[in-house]
């Protein structure tokens, strides 16, 4: 589990609740009418940009991987591929089929290189099997950004129909402060849903997205290296490309020892 996403919004929300308690109660913050506002109004903008079909994949994958942390490492990658280029020089592509590893991309991988398919094969289906990814986890980062886009502005919405409905009853004292609840309300939800929990998910989506292209690329290398029969060392040396300039003298110390 990805603890950094789930401190975040649990902080956030512990400091605007904090700060609410300090001068009354929660009550005083719900009311239905701003809740409409924001959340249906932000919807249907949403429904409107994409086609429903993404919506309902994007929203629950989007958040599964902004709460979730990659099994394996780029330098546990480099290692676990370089261990399977010597299981495949020693005993064969045959040898792979025993091979167990936590990553299920660089498993599809050594699987298809088991079972004796060729490079252009394994190539088109391991890209197009991390393309296809890469644009799910994409549409999700996009919707929650829509939806922080969103919200504000519809948070403004909300702010000006309460003042219309505040000021279109200025002759009865007793509506003034809902009417004025609901303005302020709206603002209050729309930001709190953009900037502490819609923009935030949409930019570590996208953080995530750079890094799983990243390390599918150096699956799919590495994986093409070892159906080409390169040694286990000029496969390490290979995949170092990937590994930040200043990470690699390390990696390449800790292989010779």
């Amino acid at each position: 589990m990805d603890i950094s996403t789930a401190l975040g919004l649990v902080s956030g929300a512990v400091v605007l609740c904090v700060l609410i308690l300090m001068g009354g109660d929660l009550r005083m913050f719900v009311d239905v009418h701003a809740f409409i506002v924001i959340f249906g109004g932000a919807f249907a903008a949403t429904l409107i940009r994409f086609p429903l079909s993404s919506i309902f994949h994007g929203l629950p994958l989007g958040l599964k991987f902004a709460f979730s942390l990659r099994r394996m490492t780029q330098r546990e990658l480099i290692d676990e591929i370089s261990n399977l280029a010597e299981v495949a020089r020693k005993q064969g592509p045959i040898g792979l089929e025993k091979v167990e590893t936590e990553d299920s991309f660089l498993a599809k991988g050594i699987r298809l290189v088991a079972d004796g398919y060729d490079v252009d094969f394994i190539r088109d289906n391991l890209e197009r099997d991390r393309d296809n990814f890469l644009t799910h986890l994409d549409e999700g980062q996009k919707i929650y950004r829509a939806i922080g886009d969103c919200a504000p502005a519809f948070g403004m919405v909300g702010t000006l129909i309460g003042m219309v409905q505040m000021f279109a009853n200025m002759t009865d004292p007793s509506k003034l402060g809902p009417y004025m609840a609901v303005a302020l309300l709206a603002t209050f939800y729309g930001a709190t849903v953009a900037n502490l929990f819609c923009l935030p998910i949409a930019d570590k989506l996208h953080g995530k997205l750079v890094d799983e292209e990243i390390n599918r690329t150096l699956i799919i290398d590495g994986v093409l290296m070892i159906r080409d029969a390169k040694s286990p060392s000029v496969v390490r040396e290979m995949l170092l490309a990937y590994v930040p300039e200043k990470n690699r003298e390390e990696m390449t110390e800790a292989a010779a020892a």
